[in-house]
């Protein structure tokens, strides 16, 4: 059966793109390359270039010294393929509506993603990774080192047993190493790092990175997070202390030693992403490309490390939907290298950004807005608030929904009954910890999210 949908795919993928008259190929001559870098679970202050001291991500931290970064950057849901399927419609999942690991992208929707668009008009495309939408469409790449599903961080090569991250990285230069001269490139890399290596025969380290980074965070102390405190645990409902956050976080942070053990394994597959970030900006120097190739740097969503005795992601808290994002454009000029926006920018706004940059128009149905008049430091009319939405099913994770403004947070368990929810003034309260919803002084405010949550909600479709 997956062959035949796989088929199925390629053929409608074929019509819909490749045949293309060459006028349009002619027109993209001299748009700039784009590499797009996606990392799974990497939450937004895990660089140095947040302010993480001890984490070490000299590349990416270059990356935002010659670009700009986002410093208020979500995802509208956090889990994997949804959020994926996000960022390459440019659409929030109430209208794109995949929530599931098999659901495949009609032709419809697959013709109007930044690949399939940037291929009509003319670019050579590449794609390594977890693609991550149900089959991938490997007819629509010039270059397929696509995975299925989560992958394996150990893979054979020549009789050879190599770390993927590092497979990915030669991915990458072989893909540049190709790149003609008279087509510009679209190069998309989807890490498997840092996401855990989900299987019961890994449960002793999930975090499985290349056991010769052993001694990096050897000799440092990464400190809990304030909000793994047990009092935070405490005041959860039931339905939350049994969830599966706290099953994954049962065999990842139960203790000390462990909670040492696991996040330094987290942050080694984060500097292993970095070090291939350096190999990919030192190939494109060689090959003379670096001055006109934007790179974007975004993970698909962030990951709690032990807030509220949780482990995994799906709900609206700060270290679950905040995600790094960086735009390096080489043709910006130095006044604007190395600047931060703090407007709030989305996941769906990465299909549109990359096309505009490649002087194409985002598609009609696309809900996100282009990242790049903020990068060239205008100041065009922004969001001020976001809709958050997580309905995979799955027994022990919660439906939720939920709002973010600038000032404050609102999170809607919608299957409870009654309905459980969540407010946080982020001015007073950045970390979180208060739960404001059952205050009576904050009747009001919470009268407005739920009227504003209403009002988003629908605006998604």
């Amino acid at each position: 059966m997956r062959n035949i949908l796989r088929i199925t795919l390629a053929v409608a993928v074929c019509l819909a793109v490749n045949l293309r008259p060459a006028a349009v190929f002619a027109q993209a001559k001299g748009r700039p390359n784009l590499i797009f870098l996606l990392t799974d679970d990497q939450r937004a202050d895990t660089l140095g270039a947040t302010g993480n001291r001890i984490i070490r991500t000299p590349h990416i931290d270059g990356l935002a010294r010659r670009g700009v970064m986002f410093s208020n950057a979500f995802v509208t849901t956090a889990i994997c393929m949804t959020s994926r399927a996000s960022i390459l419609t440019g659409q929030y999942a109430a209208r794109h509506g995949d929530w599931d690991f098999s659901r495949s992208f009609t032709a419809e929707q697959l013709a109007a993603t930044y690949p399939a668009l940037l291929k009509q008009a003319g670019y050579r495309l590449g794609f390594i990774g977890k693609w991550g939408v149900g089959t991938a469409p490997t007819a629509l790449f010039d270059y397929d080192r696509t995975f299925e599903g989560q992958g394996g961080y150990f893979v054979k090569r020549d009789g050879q047993t190599i770390h993927l991250t590092r497979l990915m990285g030669d991915q990458a230069v072989e893909f540049l190493s190709g790149a003609p001269q008279d087509q510009p490139f679209c190069l998309s890399i989807s890490f498997k790092a840092p996401h855990e290596q989900d299987s019961e025969s890994v449960i002793q380290q999930p975090f499985l990175f290349d056991p010769a980074h052993a001694s990096w965070y050897a000799d440092v102390t990464i400190p809990p997070p304030k909000l793994a405190a047990p009092e935070y645990f405490e005041r959860l409902p039931d339905f939350l202390k049994n969830s599966e956050n706290r099953a994954r976080w049962a065999a990842r942070y139960w203790g000390p030693a462990r909670y040492q053990e696991c996040v330094k394994g987290y942050y080694r597959l984060i500097s292993e992403v970095d070090d291939e970030v350096g190999r990919i900006v030192a190939e494109l120097e060689k090959r003379k490309l670096a001055d006109n190739t934007v790179i974007v740097y975004t993970s698909d969503h962030g990951a709690y490390l032990g807030e509220y005795g949780f482990s995994g992601k799906w709900y609206a808290h700060e270290v679950s939907i905040r995600v790094p994002m960086i735009v390096c454009d080489p043709r910006l000029p130095d006044a604007r290298r190395g600047t931060r926006r703090s407007e709030m920018a989305l996941n769906i706004d990465l299909a549109p950004t990359l096309l505009e940059l490649a002087g194409l128009p985002a598609p009609p149905r696309a809900q996100g807005q282009s990242l790049v008049p903020l990068v060239e430091g205008r100041q065009p009319a922004w969001r001020h608030e976001f809709f958050y939405e997580h309905h995979f099913k799955h027994p022990r994770i919660p439906d939720n929904e939920g709002l973010r403004t600038e000032r404050w947070k609102y999170l809607r368990f919608v299957d409870q009954q009654p309905v459980y929810e969540e407010l946080y003034d982020l001015a007073a309260d950045p970390l979180e910890e208060h739960n404001l919803a059952k205050e009576p002084a904050s009747a009001a405010t919470l009268a407005e999210m739920r009227t504003k949550w209403a009002q988003l909600r629908e605006q998604s479709k």
